[in-house]
C-alpha cells in the first residue's frame, strides 16, 4: 500500500474548530421540482457522512443524487433527496429533525432515539433487553429461536432478521411479562445456552454460532452489517453442498459491478460501483466502507432507474491506498456482501395482530410448517400492536406455491391482518426494502384492524 503522512491534529483544536464553525445544515425546497436538496457544510471528523447518510436513510429518504467533498479539514455534501413516494420533503417535522440532529446542536444517536415515527434502526422501544445472535443458517431456524423466547417467557418486542452466504443474523429487543428488561444473570445464562445449542444444530463447533446480550441501544442495520463483515460472509461457502440457500440470483444486467482504480495524481483508491438501485443502497456502501475503516473524501451518487452509480475516492485511515490485488478483491467482495444482504427473492408477507407473549413463535411454526424459508425479517411493536414482515422462499428453492399461501390465509387469516407481494430481483422499479414502506402500509392494516 502506498503511504501518504499526514499533518497532526490536536484534538482539542478540532472541538475548538467545531465550536467556532458550527454546522450548517439546509433543506432546499426551491433550486428543484422533483426533490429537496439536503446541504450540509461542517468541520470534517471521522464517521461523519456515515453519520449523515444514517440519519436520511432513517427517516426513510431515497436518496437519488449526492456530492460529497471533505478533503481537508471541511466537510461539504449536497444530497438530492424525496419521500417513499418520490415527492420533495415538505413534512415540517422531518424538516425539523433533520437540522436538528445534523446541525450544531445535534446529537446523532440522543435526536434519532427521539424521533417517533422511526420503527427500525435506533430503537426507542422502552425498558429491554438486546440478544444479537450469528450462525448457520438452516431451514426452520428462526422458528427455533422463537419458540425458546417463547417457552422461556421472553416478549419480542422487535427484531431484525437477515441472511446472506448461508449465514443468519439477528438483533432482537426482548422484555420479560411485567415489561422489564432481562437482567437476572441466571436467566441469561439460560437463554444464552439454549441459543447456542440451536445455532450449534447438529454440529459440535462451537464456533457455529454466537449469542451476546446488552441493555443498551444499537442501530439495528448498522449492527448487523458490522456482525455478518465479522463472520466473514463475504468468503464463498460451501458447507451446505447446494442443498439450502437462500441467497438470491441476480440477472446478468443487475449483477453488482464494482471495480477499484487508483488516481496517482491525488493519491486516491477511486471505487465505482454499479448495480441495481434500490433503498438504502448508500447507507450499506458507506456503513461496510467505514467499518472496513477507509476514509470517503469524495464521492458521486447518481441514479438512472432502475440503475445506480456510485463512485467513492478514498483512503485507509492510516492514509494508504488500496495497492495490491488481494487488498483491492477484498473491498470488492465486502462491497458485494452489503449490496446483497438486504435484497430478497419470493414473497413478502405482512402481517399484524394484537401483540403477546409467543405470537412470533406461533407465526414463524406455521411458515416452517408449511415449507416456507425466512430470508429476512421485520418485527416492531407500535402500541399493543405487532407488525411483522417476512420475506420468505420454498425451502426446496422452488417458486412458492400458491396453495401454501392460501393455507397460510386459512390457517392465520382469521386472528391477524395479512398480506402478500411479490418481490423480483427483476422489478424495473427500486426495491422498497426493510421498514421504508411498512409504515405506510401498517397504517392502514392496523386502521382496519381496530374498526
Amino acid at each position: 500500500m502506498s503511504r501518504v503522512y499526514w499533518p497532526y491534529f490536536d484534538p482539542e483544536y478540532e472541538n475548538l474548530s467545531t465550536r467556532i464553525n458550527p454546522p450548517r445544515v439546509s433543506v432546499d425546497n426551491s433550486s428543484c421540482n422533483d426533490c429537496s436538496l439536503v446541504k450540509v457544510d461542517s468541520v470534517n471528523k471521522p464517521g461523519i457522512l456515515l453519520e449523515v447518510v444514517q440519519v436520511l436513510t432513517d427517516l426513510d429518504l431515497i436518496i437519488t443524487k449526492a456530492y460529497i467533498s471533505s478533503d481537508g479539514g471541511w466537510f461539504m455534501d449536497v444530497f438530492h433527496v424525496t419521500d417513499q413516494q418520490g415527492k420533495q420533503i415538505t413534512d415540517k417535522r422531518t424538516i425539523d429533525h433533520i437540522e436538528k440532529a445534523l446541525g450544531p446542536k445535534g446529537h446523532t444517536t440522543e435526536v434519532v432515539k427521539t424521533w417517533s415515527g422511526k420503527r427500525v434502526g435506533v430503537h426507542s422501544v422502552g425498558d429491554h433487553t438486546v440478544i444479537e445472535l450469528i450462525g448457520r443458517d438452516r431451514p426452520g431456524l428462526l422458528s427455533e429461536i422463537s419458540a425458546v423466547l417463547a417457552d422461556l417467557h421472553f416478549n419480542v418486542l422487535a427484531a431484525e432478521v437477515w441472511t446472506h452466504n448461508e449465514r443468519i443474523a439477528c438483533v432482537v429487543y426482548v422484555n420479560d411479562t411485567t415489561s422489564q428488561p432481562v437482567d437476572n444473570p441466571t436467566r441469561l445464562s439460560t437463554i444464552e445456552d439454549k441459543l447456542k445449542n440451536i445455532l450449534r444444530g447438529c454440529k459440535d463447533d462451537n464456533n457455529v454460532g454466537h449469542t451476546s446480550f446488552s441493555m443498551g441501544f444499537t442501530h439495528v442495520d448498522r449492527r448487523l452489517h458490522q456482525m455478518l463483515f465479522a463472520d466473514r460472509d463475504y468468503e464463498v461457502s460451501g458447507h451446505s453442498g447446494g442443498r439450502f440457500s437462500n441467497e438470491v440470483d441476480f440477472p446478468v444486467c443487475f449483477q453488482p459491478k464494482i471495480t477499484i482504480e487508483r488516481w496517482e495524481e491525488k493519491g486516491y483508491s477511486v471505487v465505482s460501483v454499479r448495480c441495481k438501485d434500490r433503498a438504502k443502497l448508500m447507507f450499506d456502501i458507506v456503513c461496510t466502507l467505514t467499518d472496513m475503516e477507509y476514509v470517503v473524501f469524495h464521492a458521486t451518487i447518481s441514479s438512472d432507474v432502475p440503475y445506480a452509480s456510485q463512485e467513492y475516492y478514498i483512503r485507509h485511515m492510516d492514509g494508504c491506498t488500496l495497492d495490491t490485488e488481494g487488498e483491492k478483491e477484498r473491498v470488492v467482495k465486502c462491497i458485494d456482501a452489503a449490496i446483497r444482504r438486504r435484497v430478497s427473492e419470493g414473497l413478502r408477507l405482512e402481517l399484524c395482530a394484537k401483540d403477546r407473549v409467543g405470537l412470533l413463535s406461533e407465526v414463524t411454526r406455521i411458515l416452517r410448517e408449511n415449507g416456507l424459508s425466512v430470508s429476512r425479517a421485520g418485527v416492531s411493536t407500535i402500541g399493543e400492536q405487532a407488525l411483522n414482515v417476512f420475506y420468505v422462499r420454498d425451502s426446496s428453492g422452488n417458486s412458492v406455491d400458491i396453495q401454501k399461501i392460501e393455507a397460510l390465509r386459512e390457517e392465520i387469516g382469521h386472528t391477524m391482518m395479512f398480506n402478500v407481494k411479490k418481490v423480483s430481483t427483476i422489478s424495473k422499479a427500486p426495491e422498497t426494502s426493510g421498514w421504508a414502506k411498512t409504515s405506510f402500509f401498517f397504517g392502514y392494516l392496523i386502521e382496519r384492524f381496530l374498526a
